[in-house]
Order: structure tokens, then sequence, then C-alpha cells
């Protein structure tokens, strides 16, 4: 039988399976509930070894697992590569499944990690407790909140801890009040004990774990900051460089270039938000057309910024990748920013002409 590539678009509650032949031609289009013997009958249509592609979506994991249990080299599709299908006027749950393989068989699919079970596994302990550490940020919050409307001040830094269980115990607030913040106390105990337990159990996983134990050695790293990156990283050989891996993390500006414009700005953060740092924004009174050489030269800011737009950083060419963002925003000088100037943006050069002819020109 020859080779077959296979678009699964997978629901919460069916999926639809699409086999294709190598040359393109649709062999089959099926319906099927959400159930494991259905899905292995007809995967085994397909042959042995079939190539199969899904989406990154709602409840993949196990669909993913039991294809590869099967014997499917198992594609991930990623998400934002595939958005593309949602501008379609007639999109329908088999034209998707048909548009996933023929990406495959075309070899043209924006494709996803597929993270092995263990570190899937990994993943859930990681975040469920940053979920709850998040959940229990909210419930002092509450109690705060509820003191604030009693009038009662709080002289310490930690409200929680031996001095501000202490003050809690001996407050004296009217029922409604105190049977609430009784019940945030009690809740925020019970959030205690199970972020304990979750830690405990991520400890046990990563016991021994090489990678883990290497990256405390950063200043500011921890246990958990450093449970958090291996679990998200996973197996850090996928990254071919290490800007790859800043650029999966968000720690890169965005640069957007077409023909004498460019847009330059914070990047769109695609790992977890507690696994990356701050996202990189320009320097405070770096133009989003940066390209564009200043309206005027005539004084030395001017000359200084005309020099520094024409001077790119060392083995940057014009046609800047990530890296050389990077260096030509560090070399950009700053500039203080006026009241009501939106970050990155000047308003009097954001209507300039880009239009060579009359670079001198600019707005009355």
């Amino acid at each position: 039988m020859a080779e077959q590539y296979v678009g699964i678009d997978l629901h919460r509650r069916r999926l639809v399976v699409v086999r294709m032949t190598g040359e393109g031609q649709v062999l089959e289009t099926v319906r099927i509930d959400n159930d494991p013997v259905a899905l292995s009958l007809e995967l085994a249509k397909a042959g042995p070894d079939p190539e199969v592609v899904l989406e990154a979506t709602y409840g993949w994991y196990w669909a993913a697992d039991l294809l590869q249990a099967c014997g499917a080299t198992v594609h991930l599709a990623h998400p934002l590569g595939v958005k593309m299908f949602g501008y379609q006027r007639v999109k329908t749950d088999a034209r998707d499944s048909t548009n996933l393989a023929e990406l495959l068989r075309m070899g043209r699919l924006p494709e996803a990690w597929l993270a092995p079970p263990q570190v899937r596994e990994l993943r859930e302990l990681v975040r469920y407790r940053a979920k709850l550490v998040a959940l229990r940020s909210g419930l002092k919050a509450q109690v705060h909140a509820v003191l604030a409307k009693q009038g009662v001040r709080v002289p310490m830094s930690d409200l929680f801890g031996v001095a501000g269980s202490r003050l809690l115990e001996q407050l004296r607030l009217e029922r409604a009040y105190a049977l609430r913040v009784a019940s945030l106390r009690r809740l925020l105990a019970a959030y205690d004990q199970e972020i304990a337990m979750l830690g405990r159990e991520v400890g046990q996983a990563l016991a021994g774990d090489v990678g883990y134990l290497a990256i405390q050695a950063i200043p500011g790293v921890g246990p958990v900051l450093a449970a958090i990156f291996v679990a998200e990283i996973g197996d850090v050989d996928r990254f071919a460089s290490a800007p790859r891996l800043c650029s999966w993390a968000g720690l890169t500006p965005r640069h957007r270039e077409s023909d004498t414009t460019v847009r330059r700005g914070p990047s769109p953060n695609r790992a977890p938000g507690w696994c990356a740092g701050p996202r990189s924004r320009p320097p405070s009174g770096y133009p989003e057309q940066a390209s564009r050489p200043p309206t005027s030269t005539a004084s030395p800011t001017g000359a200084a910024r005309a020099s520094a737009a024409s001077r790119p950083p060392a083995s940057c060419s014009r046609w800047s990748t990530t890296a050389c963002a990077t260096a030509r925003y560090a070399a950009w000088p700053r500039r203080p920013r006026r009241r009501g100037e939106r970050l990155g943006r000047s308003p009097a050069r954001a209507r300039v002409c880009h239009d060579p002819r009359i670079a001198a020109w600019s707005p009355a």
C-alpha cells in the first residue's frame, strides 16, 4: 500500500478524519465520536506507519498518544501557523482536515513540538501549582480588602505571617466581615496544603535531573522557577540556537519590514507568561518607522540620529534578523517621552512622508 497522509480535526465530542494519497487525492472523509477504538479502526485503513497530523487544540493529548501507540508518525500543527483557515469563505471540519493533510503532504506544515508524556505530566504539575498560587493571591487580596472596609491599618509587610496572623485573631470585626475573613483564612490553609504537596511532587519528579540542578546556579533562579523552566522548555536541543530560545520565550522585539517602512515593538509572547521575562520593547522614544532618516539634521541631535540610523551594527544586513533588530535598538539614542506620547512613536515623525524624493518635507 502506498504511503498515506491523514489529517484529523479534533473537537470536544467528535473528530473528522481525512485520508489522502501521496498525489493529493482524497480517499475518504469520516466523522466519528471521540472514541479510542473508533479512531484506531480508522487509522488502520491508512496502512502501516502513516503520516498523521492534528492541530494542538483542546484535549489533543489522548489522540496523539493513541496514534503513536498505533505506529503512526504524528505531527502537531501549530494553531498560529494554521490560523489562515479561519479566513476562508467556506470553512468546515472536513475542509480543515483536508488542509492539514495537504500541508503535511507538501512539507509546508507549521509544526509544533510534540512533548513526550513525561514532560506533559511535569507541565501539568507545574501549571496546576501556578494556578493555585494565583488563586491564593486572590484570596489574600480579599482579606486586605475586608480590612480596608473596616478601617483596619496593617502595620506589617506580611499579613499572613506570624505577626499578621496574631493581628487577624485579635481583630473584632462586624459579624459579616468577621465571617468572611474566617472563611478566607480556612481556604488559604487548604491552598497552602495543596501547594506544598505539589511542590513535593515536582521535587521528586525532578530529583537527579541535571538541567534542573544546573539552572539553579543562575542568580535569582530557585527550585520553583527552575522547575518551570525545565517543564516548559522540555528538550532544549529542539532550539537550534540561544536566539531561537529567546524568541520562543518572548524576549526578542517584533520586527516587521516592508519597503522603506520598518515597524518594531514588543514581541508577542508565545511562551506561557510565567516562564518568560518582561516582554521586549523598544527604548523610550524609539520611532516605529526607524528606517526613515530624521526630518532634519540641522541640529546636533538630528545629526546624531541620522548617523545612528545610517550605521547598522556590525554583521547586520538591512534585512534585519531578530538579533540585528535588538542591536539596532541598543544603538538608538534615547530621549525623554513627551506628555501623552505613545511608547515607540513620535507624533511629529509618524506623519512624515516616506518618499525619498521629499525626505526633507516636514509637517506644518
